[in-house]
């Protein structure tokens, strides 16, 4: 089975085509990471316009890279939610019209469901059950995996996730749009035992996430403190432990809570190698696993849309030309394949 994947959930425009037995056999991704930074944030009108410019022409190149037609493949998947409405409609629109016009089944696909996946990508990849790990700009979340599509959600962020709160105190740094990876290189440089951050919510049961109380302190830590790059490094490092540290504490009680040994970690966040080094040092007390996507798979992506809509086609899942985008869309709602 070949299947060509659509994401247009957010700021990134990309296009897959994932064969079965092939494996990837191309991947296109554009991001729009400069047409935002001089607003310090996604604009969505200005990210849905941007997507009508560039979807049909990486298509085109996707198909081509793969040796591919449109009458060679079996099907076509697409970002259906959760994101922002009108890039959401962008690939669903283009979706189902190349569904209707190569007369192929299409299929909508979850956004974070693809991210949960993601990982099954690489050679070495993980079994079911596990328990995931999903952190972005818009989603902090835990999640039991017993199968595709068998999600009972732990806990989730209430307000700012993961991905946002580094931005947001990145742009209180001083540092430029997407300001996540700019902190976290930031802190490279940065020493311990200046600063003691909160760890939000971890002296309470649960597994739901808060960071937003941890961004205003960082504004007010900034605020008192001197100008220099040091300190702006050493309040950067203290900020991305204490992210680190409370993701850490809320796994370790999902994998608990649940007796799973597999831990994945998936989305924008997940390529922090602060991140990766502290989970891998968790899951090896634990005598556990630990997996991620590569890199390039951390951030929203066709792979991981054109993976996760081949296992719903392969099920016989598929959506009629109608279906609406969904930009809210609950995870635990999915049906099992």
């Amino acid at each position: 089975m070949r299947i060509l994947g659509i994401e247009t959930s957010c700021d990134e425009t990309g296009i897959a085509v994932y064969d079965d037995e092939q494996g990837l056999l191309s991947h296109e991704l554009y991001s729009q990471v400069k047409l935002h930074a001089d607003y310090g944030g996604v604009v969505p009108e200005l990210a849905s316009r941007d997507h009508v410019r560039k979807i049909i022409p990486l298509i085109q190149k996707a198909l081509k890279d793969a040796n591919t037609e449109g009458s060679d493949l079996d099907g076509i998947a697409f970002t259906q939610g959760p994101g922002l409405v009108g890039a959401l409609l962008v690939g669903s629109s283009v979706g189902r019209a190349l569904s209707y016009a190569w007369d192929i089944p299409a299929v909508g696909v979850h956004h974070m469901e693809g991210h949960l996946l993601a990982p099954m990508l690489e050679a070495h990849a993980p079994e079911f059950p596990f328990v995931a790990l999903l952190v972005s700009g818009g989603h902090s979340m835990l999640v039991d995996v017993k199968g595709i599509g068998e999600y009972e959600v732990l806990g989730e962020s209430i307000d700012d996730a993961a991905g946002e709160a580094f931005d947001k105190t990145a742009k209180l740094l001083g540092l430029d749009y997407p300001g996540g990876p700019l902190l976290a290189k930031l802190a490279e440089k940065g020493e311990g035992g200046h600063y003691q951050f909160p760890r939000p919510m971890t002296d309470r049961p649960g597994l739901d996430f808060s960071f937003s109380g941890l961004k205003t302190f960082a504004a007010y830590t900034i605020r008192d403190a001197d100008d220099s790059e040091q300190t702006k490094a050493n309040i950067a490092f203290a900020f991305q432990e204490a992210v680190v540290d409370t993701l850490i504490i809320k796994c370790k009680r999902a994998l608990k809570q649940t007796g799973r040994k597999r831990l994945v970690i998936a989305g924008g966040v997940s390529a922090n190698t602060y991140l990766r080094e502290s989970m891998q040092t968790l899951m090896t007390s634990l005598r556990g696993e630990v997996f991620y996507p590569s890199l390039g798979f951390c951030t929203d992506n066709g792979a991981m849309i054109a993976y996760a809509g081949m296992q719903r086609l392969k099920a016989g899942q598929t959506c009629d030309l109608s279906a609406a985008a969904k930009p809210r869309w609950p995870l635990d709602s999915l049906m099992p394949v």
